[in-house]
């Protein structure tokens, strides 16, 4: 079964989850809006929208979605989700103020194409948001021992930041700002937990990368 299949499957799963873990979702939505740019006349997309929870949180309005029943799921809640792929984004060079990324990265089939994609959609001066699980940090080594054993983290694959940074800076894209959550078991979080600078702490961590010149 591949990733698309899994997460199709496992709809109600997936879903709970948000409902059963509200304080952990709620807490990575806080990370990653203190880094999103601001302005009313800005277009961002979500690449991975999932069933479009993060991108309902923050007012993202399109994306894409290679899983189906996720997308139709996305596409209720009044997102225009796309069929397709972060290594393949179906839309024209610098058309975007800021692109998203939240927890699709551990999905990717190619990061390093990923990325590249994301910075050529991107207009110049614009960012990408990425918000993973940070291996390196307590929580996200728990992560990975355990993940041969869960549903929806089997097939995938756990970076560090430094990882996560070195593919970015290979495709062009520098001034890094980072802002990390989620201090403990995530399991165990059971209220909001507000985001600090910085990385090595947290579990959860968004990076900010921006398409300018050195």
């Amino acid at each position: 079964m591949n990733t698309k299949e899994i997460f199709d499957s496992h709809l109600v799963d997936y879903e709970q989850w948000f409902d059963k873990h509200s304080s952990v979702f709620l807490s990575e939505i806080e990370a990653v809006r203190e880094l999103i740019p601001e302005g009313d006349t800005l277009r961002g997309i979500e690449v991975g929208l999932g069933t479009g929870r993060y991108a309902q949180a923050l007012k993202l309005k399109e994306g894409v979605e290679p899983a189906a029943k996720m997308r139709s799921l996305a596409l209720a809640r009044g997102i225009d989700a796309i069929d397709a792929v972060a290594e393949n984004l179906p839309y024209g060079d610098m058309k975007f103020d800021f692109v998203l990324m939240i927890f699709s990265i551990a999905y990717f089939n190619d990061l390093h194409l990923a990325f590249k994609e994301a910075f050529r959609v991107l207009k110049r001066n614009g960012s990408l948001l990425v918000g993973f699980i940070d291996n390196a940090s307590k929580s996200g080594k728990i992560y990975e021992a355990g993940k041969d054993g869960s549903i929806f983290y089997s097939h995938a694959k756990f970076y560090t930041v430094n990882k996560v940074v070195e593919e970015l800076y290979a495709v062009g894209f520098r001034h890094f700002e980072f802002r990390q959550t989620l201090f403990g078991n995530p399991s165990e979080t059971y209220a909001v937990q507000f985001p600090k600078n910085g990385h090595g702490e947290g579990c959860f961590v968004v990076v900010k990368a921006s398409k300018k010149n050195n």
